[in-house]
């Protein structure tokens, strides 16, 4: 193909023009990217700050077999009252939020409590139930 050199120029100019236009488009200006990379660093922090502790949603009574029960409250800073109704009495124990789990200790022994379903108790009075706590096998309260 045979072009005039001014028609072959026209087009060079044409060809730079456009893809300068196409580059302007679909790239953003300095100051642009910094600002969404500062509030997308800022997003994880506050976020991570707002998240509650998920212990909370055990907050309230967890009922076992027989009367047992399990009261969990919150004591404020990451501690929590535990009380505990077997048998024979209620009891009441400091515990911590770590992990996932609320820790007390009970007769001089650490213990935790910990996020279950009902066969995961080992009582079969709470097979088949869907939200639990337990202490160790043996020893869980449910809330369905």
């Amino acid at each position: 193909m045979n072009l005039l050199p001014s028609t072959a120029v026209s087009l060079l100019v044409l060809t730079a023009a456009l893809a300068g236009c196409d580059r302007a488009a679909t790239s953003p200006s300095a100051p642009a990217p910094s600002a969404p990379a500062a509030a997308t660093s800022a997003t994880p922090a506050s976020s991570a700050a707002s998240t509650p502790d998920p212990v909370h949603a055990w907050l309230g009574r967890w009922n076992g077999p027989e009367g047992t029960y399990l009261q969990l409250e919150a004591a404020g800073g990451g501690s929590y009252e535990v009380r505990i109704k077997d048998l024979d009495a209620e009891r009441r124990f400091q515990g911590t939020a770590r992990d996932g789990e609320v820790h007390f200790v009970r007769d001089g022994k650490q213990e935790s409590i910990k996020a279950t379903d009902g066969d995961a108790t080992g009582m079969k009075w709470l097979a088949g139930k869907a939200t639990c706590l337990t202490v160790h096998p043996g020893e869980g309260y449910c809330r369905d």
